[in-house]
């Protein structure tokens, strides 16, 4: 069917013709949708109390990088570091995962472009991998334990942040344009039969390259650092030469393999109760795959309360823009009505956002506590740790409703002394592979 103008004409009429509308208008032209669908409610969902609390630490800034993964990872870690040695605070270096991710998943990216070397160009699958999240800064939690595992960690004053840390805009973008450049090179000398060692060659050569391109824009990785600090009593804390990973293991001792990824995707194709990877999602080729267990909502709220009153923070991922005031930290499903606006209901489910585009993991943060009905045996809030610095929220913590929870939540990280048998016996069986495309292959990338 096709618009004429008598029906544009009788569409202005009819929108004329209603008060709500011409209100509603007058709200969003003047203060834009945002603030024309606000609500400034306050109630049990987005109070910023919370009877289970984990010590507050300063929250820390990604600037303009999508680095949240690694920043949500780093505040669980370093929690454990400052109980362990009584500090005040203290920061591990993102500048140093991020040189080691880029490295990585450069090559990870150029072997994955040999081994589909039978894909069309013009295909989905090598589209897809032209232009997908492998080549930005977005990632999942077992991507930043591959590079801890081989990498280690370093304090913050051993490789700051750059520039280009700090932006990674244009950084991504070069190595974008350089990758792309070695895809094709790569392709065309398999047509033109050059044998596997001259392929292994091309790509030593390229990451050359990539090495000098980020060594130049984010500086060198240190090979040994310095642990000094000092505690909550003015006592010097100093270990003299030490390798990153000596680092990690002597003064963070978190063991990254008790840990699982929970995630709630409620859509026909993923049973509950069983355990998933994405192909072709990755950044460190020997390292282990991106995977999860998929269960009820139910499940992974338990299990966060279980981490919580453990003394632990927990490590997640939600689709953060969906409703959220940035500005005064409320993640609720009240806040914002912009349906009330326009006078619609966005009427999908959590499955039907999957299926349909319409939401998936965007951002990780952390959770630092919640407030907890134990008579009713229900949780009311969550206290968020984000890591877009103190001028949002409450000094940067958040309020995450219960409600926006159910809707828009999708990934915990919980030690697995956490979970039931029947939990972890979907690790037990055949790990279920997911195509490149699948929305719980999204990375986390919010800036």
């Amino acid at each position: 069917m096709n618009i004429n103008l008598n029906d544009i004409k009788n569409l202005r009429e009819e929108f004329l013709e209603d008060r709500a509308n011409r209100i509603a208008q007058n709200a969003a032209t003047k203060n834009g949708i945002f603030k024309a669908s606000y609500r400034n409610v306050v109630d049990k969902s987005n109070y910023p109390e919370f009877n289970i609390d984990l010590k507050k630490t300063k929250v820390d800034n990604q600037k303009r990088s999508g680095r949240c993964w690694m920043f949500a990872a780093h505040n669980v870690m370093r929690y454990k570091l400052m109980e362990n040695y009584n500090l005040e605070d203290f920061q591990f270096s993102k500048n140093y995962p991020l040189f080691f991710d880029k490295l990585e998943r450069s090559n990870y990216f150029l072997n994955t472009i040999i081994n589909t070397f039978d894909e069309e160009v013009s295909g989905r699958l090598l589209s897809h991998l032209m232009t997908n999240d492998l080549l930005s800064d977005g990632g999942q939690w077992d991507m930043l334990k591959n590079l801890i595992k081989k990498y280690g960690l370093v304090p913050s004053y051993s490789m700051p942040e750059t520039a280009n840390s700090e932006n990674t805009t244009d950084l991504n973008d070069y190595l974008k344009k350089l990758l792309r450049y070695d895809a094709m090179a790569l392709r065309n000398a398999h047509r033109e039969g050059k044998s596997k060692d001259d392929l292994e060659k091309m790509v030593k050569e390229f990451l050359k390259e990539i090495y000098r391109v980020l060594a130049i824009s984010l500086g060198n990785p240190p090979e040994k650092i310095d642990f000094e600090a000092r505690d909550k009593d003015g006592k010097l804390v100093a270990y003299k030469n030490l390798s990153p990973k000596e680092f990690f293991k002597d003064f963070v001792g978190m063991d990254l393999d008790a840990y699982v990824s929970l995630i709630n995707s409620p859509t026909d194709d993923k049973p509950f109760y069983r355990a998933y990877s994405v192909k072709y999602l990755g950044n460190i080729l020997e390292g282990d795959k991106v995977s999860y267990i998929n269960l009820p909502i139910e499940e992974l709220k338990k299990a966060v309360l279980a981490q919580i009153k453990d003394g632990e923070p927990v490590w997640f991922g939600c689709d953060v823009g969906q409703f959220l005031d940035r500005e005064k930290g409320r993640i609720t499903l009240d806040t914002v009505k912009v349906n009330d606006l326009f006078g619609l209901e966005f009427k999908m489910n959590k499955g039907q956002r999957l299926d349909y585009h319409e939401s998936l993991m965007t951002h990780a943060m952390v959770f630092m506590g919640l407030d907890y009905d134990e008579a009713n045996n229900k949780i009311n809030r969550y206290k968020v740790e984000n890591s877009w610095g103190e001028d949002t929220g409450s000094k940067g913590f958040y309020v995450m409703s219960d409600e926006w929870f159910d809707e828009y939540l999708y990934q915990v990280l919980i030690n697995k002394k956490h979970l039931s048998k029947e939990i972890l016996s979907a690790l037990d069986k055949e790990i279920i592979e997911l195509e490149p495309w699948d929305p719980m292959g999204s990375l986390a990338k919010f800036k």
